[in-house]
């Protein structure tokens, strides 16, 4: 028999836990054993998940606040040390989308979306960070484990949502990095791109709605965002430490990896090439290079 992934005793901070995917997480997190640390921007929605997980036999508490805050993040870390003693695990969750054409996209949508997703992912991961390496530093390294939140639009692009696939992208290439910097701390770094049905996707026209709605005939729910959280739950677990600086994929039952930006087809002059030779060069490096994966929403 395989080796269980069980988080069980490890303290485990979600955010954007109030609702959705994150919920979903630290209801499985729970259910798995571990201590949760529910955060949410809404302290209503924070305390009623805390609240569902107590009353199921679980171990959670709420943590409301903005997490691209510098001080409220910090406060959001020292919260799981404080209440729990230790801080195993940071998934990073918490967003929201302003969608719009990049034509007609205001500062403000821009600004507020690439704040929360990508310089939040940066703030809980920085506190976080500061922690694993002090422990390391005093000789008592944790096992930690980060899952960042990328997606699918932030891979491959999505028309309407400039602002939301900057960020996302963002994430995507932070994971990498940090994973680099972090691994001597005995820290993994991870990213999933999850599709599901949340807040986000609901709002996000009818046909999307449509194709993101639960069967009412009882098959297979593909869209149910519990199907997320596994992969989670497992990357966060001391079994997964020869995984880090990957972004996986997940949808239903179906899980797949993603490679990042690498060099492809190449040509070499030994020389500087002149603008007048580049053509056919281009032509020829495209045409043996993989196609690309399609935008999301493209015509």
């Amino acid at each position: 028999m395989a080796e269980s992934a069980s988080n069980a005793g490890r303290v485990v901070v979600v955010t954007g836990a109030g609702q959705g995917i994150g919920r979903a997480h630290a209801v499985a997190f729970a259910a798995d054993g571990a201590k949760v640390v529910v955060n949410d921007f809404v302290a209503e929605a924070a305390d009623a998940v805390a609240n569902e997980i107590r009353n199921r036999g679980g171990d959670a508490i709420a943590a409301t606040g903005d997490v691209a805050d510098w001080d409220t993040a910090a406060g959001i870390i020292a919260t799981a040390v404080d209440e729990y003693g230790a801080l195993d695990v940071l998934v990073n969750n918490a967003g929201f989308v302003r969608d719009r054409m990049l034509v007609s996209m205001a500062e403000e949508e821009w600004d507020a979306v690439v704040r929360v997703h990508l310089k939040g992912h940066f703030v809980m991961l920085r506190h976080a960070a500061a922690y694993w390496r002090a422990q390391a530093k005093a000789g008592s390294p944790r096992t930690a484990r980060v899952v960042n939140t990328s997606s699918g639009a932030g891979l491959y692009g999505s028309v309407g949502q400039g602002n939301y696939v900057a960020a996302k992208a963002g994430i995507a290439a932070l994971t990498v990095q940090a994973a680099a910097e972090m691994g001597g701390y005995g820290v993994t770094v991870n990213a999933i791109a999850p599709a599901a049905r949340t807040a986000m996707t609901l709002g996000a026209g009818e046909a999307m709605a449509a194709q993101m709605a639960a069967p009412d005939d009882g098959s297979f729910d593909v869209m149910d965002p519990a199907n997320i959280s596994p992969l989670v739950c497992w990357l966060a677990s001391p079994q997964s430490g020869e995984v880090t600086g990957r972004v996986f994929e997940v949808e239903g039952g179906k899980i797949s990896i993603t490679d990042g930006w690498q060099r492809s087809v190449e040509r070499d002059k030994g020389a500087r090439w002149e603008s007048s030779e580049l053509g056919p060069v281009i032509a020829e490096i495209i045409g043996k290079a993989p196609v690309p994966m399609p935008v999301y929403g493209a015509r």
